[in-house]
């Protein structure tokens, strides 16, 4: 048979037939391969195609043969990923906030590569959030780098940071850029943070990575480790409501018992929760930042929770609700 024009390529073409063609429910035949081998303008017979078959195990592609009836058929087994965990993957790429609907597509067209095109029309289906409100800031992948790299190599960053304004424009929070030791990036409510030591407030303080701009890597060695070492940043994120400050407090909630996922969602299972006097009611002291945002996921539960302590927190929620009832005319 003469050899074709792409023949020293051979091996590659037909591992990507295998990979792109076969799973565990499409199976070909040998002259199935053959015909697809052509396409590329390469030709081998049935014999030097068993050979190339078994070597691209060396490749870490394990190709199984099946007998069918009389004949045989050749399918790629054991994947570097199932389709259900690429499945997974879509989904958690496609309905992230911080991930823009065109990096979305691209990181989505990659992880087709990974398996078959029966299986890619599947992850294709699979692609249903549209239209969701996605960052518009396309440099975030490369903030994100920025700051890992910060924080292994042990330098301070600077960096400007944005505020949005009411004609939709992006522009500085402040005319002096924030000089900052990053120790942590961490996700809450659809976003990324950062976690940096502030030298100047002499604080730990977090800002939403798609509001940085201009990042820069210093020579100097990040501070602030001590300051670190004693921050909880599980607890810290679970307590930041939005992640918006407020004075940090532990308040005495009771709720009605059927909203008790609602508190282990937003709390955790590690809360202690009590029987409370009234019936069909549960108590828990959980941490949170007395803000806004505690406020009026509060006031979204309705008369399902009431806080009974300390006082100051009640205080501050009742001054809330009669500001509301002044702005309404209540």
């Amino acid at each position: 048979m003469p050899k074709g024009t792409n023949q020293k390529l051979k091996l590659y073409y037909l591992s990507r037939i295998m990979l792109e063609k076969t799973d565990d429910e499409h199976m070909i035949k040998m002259p199935e391969i053959q015909h697809e081998l052509e396409k590329y303008g390469v030709s081998a017979d049935r014999k030097t195609l068993y050979d190339d078959l078994e070597q691209l195990k060396v490749l870490g592609i394990e190709v199984i043969g099946e007998k069918v009836g009389r004949d045989f058929y050749y399918h790629v087994a054991g994947k570097q990923f199932e389709i259900a965990e690429l499945k997974l993957l879509v989904d958690a790429i496609q309905s992230s906030k911080f991930i823009t609907e065109k990096k979305s597509n691209e990181l989505i067209k990659k992880l087709t590569g990974f398996c078959s095109d029966y299986e890619a029309a599947q992850l294709k289906r699979q692609v249903v959030v549209q239209g969701r409100v996605k960052t518009m800031n396309e440099s975030i992948y490369y903030f994100v780098d920025d700051v890992h790299r910060a924080i292994a190599e042990n330098k301070q960053i600077r960096f400007e940071y944005m505020k949005w304004t009411t004609d939709k424009k992006m522009e500085k929070r402040r005319e002096t850029p924030y000089t900052v030791s990053p120790w942590a990036l961490t996700w809450g409510d659809e976003n990324y943070y950062l976690i940096a030591y502030d030298e100047e407030a002499d604080c730990i303080k977090h800002f939403r990575v798609d509001k940085m701009k201009s990042i820069e890597i210093l020579n100097q060695r990040r501070i602030g480790r001590n300051k670190f070492r004693e921050f909880n940043i599980a607890r810290y994120a679970k307590m930041s409501f939005g992640m918006f400050g407020g004075e940090e407090t532990t308040v005495k909630l009771a709720f009605q018992n059927e909203l008790v996922g609602v508190f282990l969602d937003r709390f955790g299972r590690d809360i202690t929760i009590m029987p409370s006097k009234k019936k069909g009611w549960s108590e828990t002291r959980v941490d949170v930042a007395l803000s806004d945002q505690f406020f009026g996921w509060l006031f979204a539960l309705g008369q399902g929770v009431k806080i009974l302590g300390p006082e100051s927190a009640v205080k501050k929620f009742k001054g809330e609700l009669d500001t509301l009832r002044e702005e309404y005319g209540c």
